[in-house]
């Protein structure tokens, strides 16, 4: 379709044409400073509106009717001159309801919207959107959220002015998918929403600067997180993508933890070298997934009251998972000339003060058990 998008260089606009294009639309983006003969010209051709153009924090207050009642007049004239009658879908403000000049600016537009439908019998859609959060939100504008994320990205300190005031807030791809959908032709529904105080939005954003410290991962269950975290990430300075992690080393290889998270377990890379065995260990209740994914070698078990070993060859040319039970001793060796890599999740993040593993060589009796309950391993956890 031919679809025309106005305030195409704004925060909504960036991400609507965005996914517009990558569905093969032939987007026409108006922009303030393109002047009315490019709007007229649009006009004539598209076969859809995004009208999102607006004004927000103008120098004077006139500016609010002028770009936001009036410029929606220019826009249904141009349409009504080309007897064009497409759907128009308009970005309005929650704050129509509020007797505030900005409020009373997208309210007068939308009913010139509805005008132009009950004259024109154009399909007319209002969006009455609350504060839009997500990637591309100018900081230090007229976003908070955005202000948050850019000053917390860069240890700058957060202020809140208000910490009690509640934000009614929808997600920037929440709102480009409820477009898509009227725009293939289906009803309209509504966005989903979220509300939570200043002090409490800053708190969580502020929680996301320890993560590459303590290698934590927010609680991606909750949607609000999950989505305010990848607003979050979008304002990484690019030259601070990067970050080393702790390796333990030694003559063996290496053992990194990646990713811990809160009930869901840990993340970590082990490094083993040509013709090293790690492991010969078992645990109570920690259980892991081994996952080979350069080298090659031979991940043993034991469960320890037998005597019987289950071997499973393993290579990083052939991706497959293998579990690790609880009560198995077991041991991974190296069998290749290279450095095999293990991609490890466990159920539980380490606790060097109760790790739950103790030595027991795979190649041992099952009489050999004695005492190994007591041999814990708390300093070789990480072998």
């Amino acid at each position: 379709m031919k679809i025309l998008v106005t305030g195409a260089g704004g925060f909504i606009g960036k991400n609507l044409i965005a996914t517009l294009k990558t569905f093969g639309h032939e987007v026409f983006e108006y922009h303030h400073a393109a002047g009315l003969e490019a709007l007229e010209k649009f006009c004539r051709d598209c076969e859809f509106v995004f009208h999102l153009a607006g004004v927000n924090r103008p120098k004077t207050v006139e500016e609010f009717a002028a770009g936001n009642t009036h410029f929606t007049a220019e826009l249904v004239n141009f349409l009504e001159r080309a007897d064009n009658f497409c759907p128009i879908a308009f970005a309005s403000s929650i704050q129509v309801e509020l007797n505030n000049p900005y409020g009373q600016s997208k309210l007068a537009a939308e009913k010139i919207l509805r005008a132009h439908g009950e004259k024109t019998s154009a399909r007319i859609l209002i969006y009455r959107l609350p504060n839009v959060f997500g990637k591309w939100c100018r900081p230090n504008y007229n976003s908070a959220i955005a202000t948050f994320c850019f000053n917390a990205t860069r240890g700058l300190p957060l202020k809140v002015n208000d910490p009690a005031r509640e934000m009614h807030l929808v997600y920037i791809d929440d709102v480009v998918k409820e477009f898509i959908r009227v725009l293939d032709g289906e009803e309209p529904q509504d966005i989903p929403s979220f509300k939570k105080n200043l002090r409490e939005l800053a708190e969580l954003i502020q929680s996301f600067t320890t993560i590459r410290e303590n290698l934590s991962i927010p609680d991606q269950r909750d949607e609000l997180t999950s989505k305010l975290f990848s607003m979050y990430q979008s304002y990484l300075p690019e030259e601070n993508f990067s970050y080393a992690l702790k390796m333990h080393k030694d003559e063996r290889g290496s053992f990194s933890e990646f990713i811990r998270t809160d009930g869901q377990g840990q993340f970590s890379a082990n490094v083993i070298k040509p013709h090293v065995t790690k492991g010969n260990h078992w645990h109570h209740s920690k259980h892991e997934k081994f996952l080979v994914v350069a080298g090659e070698g031979v991940i043993r078990f034991r469960q320890i009251f037998s005597d019987k070993i289950f071997e499973y060859k393993v290579s990083g040319e052939r991706h497959e998972v293998v579990d690790i039970p609880p009560g198995y001793t077991h041991s991974i060796e190296n069998t290749g000339e290279t450095d095999m890599t293990v991609f490890i999740w466990a159920n539980e993040n380490f606790n060097p003060a109760a790790p739950d593993t103790y030595f027991l060589k795979v190649n041992d009796t099952p009489s050999q058990i004695d005492g190994a309950f007591d041999n814990d391993l708390s300093s070789r956890t990480r072998a």
